[in-house]
């Protein structure tokens, strides 16, 4: 089972770094050496977050990659549905067509409730709330 995959930990990590960089633009060279992600990876990514409207881009010398939208709006669950579709604690069969044991499955029920419970956890996180924790585990000030 696999809550994150490499894509949306990357992407969740990206844009970190540009909420953390107070407005200034930032080169995909510099991201990926800072949070040590494939370059060429992560130039896919940051077309795709700026696709999604998270991410814009501007080209020349002070140019890169800037966060366009409050980090405050920005939810993990919306980054994980778009990078990796719904979380999925279990891979029933009941998801893709009706499961023959579907009727006698005492799973099926707490497993629903559990993805439920994820799901709404999280919604709660978004990329400003996960900023001011970095910034609180490494000591620095809130912004």
């Amino acid at each position: 089972m696999k809550v994150l995959t490499k894509k949306t930990d990357y992407a969740i990590r990206a844009l970190l770094m540009l909420a953390a960089s107070n407005g200034r633009y930032l080169s995909a060279k510099a991201i990926s050496d800072e949070q040590d992600i494939p370059y060429q990876f992560l130039r896919g990514l940051l077309q795709e977050l700026i696709r999604l409207g998270h991410v814009v881009s501007k080209e020349g010398a002070r140019g890169g990659f800037m966060i366009s939208r409050d980090p405050d709006e920005i939810r993990v669950k919306q980054l994980i549905e778009a990078f990796q579709g719904k979380v999925q604690v279990s891979e029933c069969m009941f998801r893709k067509q009706i499961c023959a044991n579907r009727a006698k499955c005492v799973l099926r029920h707490e497993i629903m409730r559990i993805e439920e419970v994820v799901n709404n956890e999280f919604e709660r996180i978004t990329i400003g709330s996960l900023l001011h924790n970095l910034k609180r585990i490494q000591g620095q000030p809130p912004a």
